[in-house]
């Protein structure tokens, strides 16, 4: 038996443990450059807000309704989600994380698996203030179909278990076929014009049509949903093949200087994770691109890759790289919206075969970015950076409504005591 359990509405529930009052507001979260909404509270929904909504449009509502508003907190985000996944590595010996804010975990040969899904919900809620929802299936595609039943029915109190033939018929007579894990807007449609309409509609077609339009992969849900264990747990992460890093600005940048500054932010954090996989880049990639909104200004989105001679993970070799590749694609006049790195062709670090005629002296290099981290880990990201970084960060995205770090940094913990309130 396969559980998934879910945070629910996780970048609002992070906002609300260290700020008691949002709790039964209505409340939003934000995209990268504070653009469209991204994460919403029970209450928001029932205000009309819609997911992906431009805040721009959303002003009346947030007026009205008195909505709160936040910038994306990463930072928060992933040391919220870190400490979820370490609370379920206690309830099981394989734990995936499939996302930030979604785990599955083996439940193989154990019994009382509803009151372990309420024991689930207790510990999280318990010692770090998140909801989350339970749902247990004997594949992962049915755990799915779980946790979305427990989501939405509120007499379940947030645990649903499919271990019978006749729940999993239930259960999937009542999950439209849009719902199922893996079946998308476009695949649902086509369904559709089948007369196909609920997920058990779907597991009881010809495998052999599901096979021809929908591949391997649909034929591969359609088993899963029929309780035959296709999909493992993925307990070791596959090693990534690229990395990028990405952002757009807070405001158009024309100038090459600006740029370079940003590439350079971009290149350090792209470094610290190509570091982290325990790789190096075999190539580097800039990309430039203009605002596609604006329709004032012709739109152009150019991109140059750069082979490296010998793969590295050094921030001020790949820097090196970016610098070179952003003069030669730049554009004189244009104002650029947004920028990227993406280190690609990572190969493990222990593989790499130098250079006769390498001219980096790569032990001074990998003794400075050891250090850099080391530093930035302790004291937090930027701490230690690059010179071609510049001072500041002009170029960087909107965070007007950024609450704080309250996990990660000790000058932004929440004060109790002394007459002082919450945030």
């Amino acid at each position: 038996m396969y559980a998934l359990v879910d945070c629910n509405s996780f970048y609002v529930s992070c906002e609300r443990v260290f700020d008691p009052g949002l709790r039964g507001v209505p409340v939003v979260v934000l995209s990268n450059n504070d653009g469209c909404v991204v994460a919403r509270s029970a209450e928001a929904k029932a205000c009309g807000i819609g997911m992906g909504a431009p805040i721009f449009k959303m002003k009346e509502a947030v007026k009205r309704y008195g909505v709160r508003v936040f910038s994306s907190n990463y930072t928060l985000y992933g040391d919220m989600s870190a400490r979820v996944m370490n609370v379920l590595g206690r309830f099981s010996p394989g734990v995936e994380v499939y996302s930030i804010d979604e785990a599955f975990l083996d439940l193989s040969g154990m019994e009382g698996l509803k009151e372990y899904g309420y024991r689930i919900r207790e510990v999280v809620g318990l010692e770090l203030g998140l909801p989350v929802c339970v749902g247990v299936g004997r594949t992962k595609t049915l755990a799915k179909v779980a946790n979305r039943i427990a989501k939405r029915h509120g007499r379940l109190r947030g645990v649903c278990v499919i271990d019978t033939a006749e729940k999993e018929r239930r259960a999937l007579e009542m999950t439209p076929v849009d719902g199922v894990w893996g079946i998308g807007g476009r695949l649902s449609k086509k369904l559709g014009r089948q007369g196909v309409r609920t997920a058990l509609e779907f597991s009881e077609m010809p495998s052999a049509w599901v096979r021809k339009h929908m591949s391997v992969v649909g034929l591969r849900t359609q088993r899963e949903l029929a309780g035959e264990a296709c999909l493992s747990l993925e307990l070791v992460r596959p090693r990534k093949k690229s990395v990028c890093v990405s952002r757009s600005f807070g405001s158009d940048i024309e100038g090459l200087g600006k740029l370079k500054e940003a590439l350079s932010a971009f290149v350090s954090m792209c470094g610290a994770k190509v570091r982290e996989e325990g790789c190096c880049a075999s190539t580097l990639t800039v990309l430039l691109m203009t605002n596609r909104f604006r329709t004032d200004i012709p739109h152009c989105s150019d991109q140059l890759t750069v082979p490296l001679p010998v793969p590295s993970d050094s921030d001020l070799e790949l820097a090196g790289y970016a610098m070179r590749a952003a003069e030669r694609i730049h554009r004189e006049g244009v104002r650029y919206k947004k920028a990227g790195v993406i280190a690609g062709g990572l190969v493990p670090k222990n593989e790499v075969t130098g250079d006769l005629f390498d001219k980096v002296d790569r032990e001074r290099h990998a003794a400075l970015s050891l250090a850099t981290d080391r530093l930035n880990g302790k004291f937090g990201a930027g701490t230690v950076k690059l010179g071609s970084q510049g001072p500041g960060r002009g170029w960087s995205h909107r965070q007007e409504r950024l609450s704080r770090r309250f996990s990660t940094r000790w000058e932004e913990l929440v004060e109790v005591g002394g007459g002082r309130n919450l945030p």
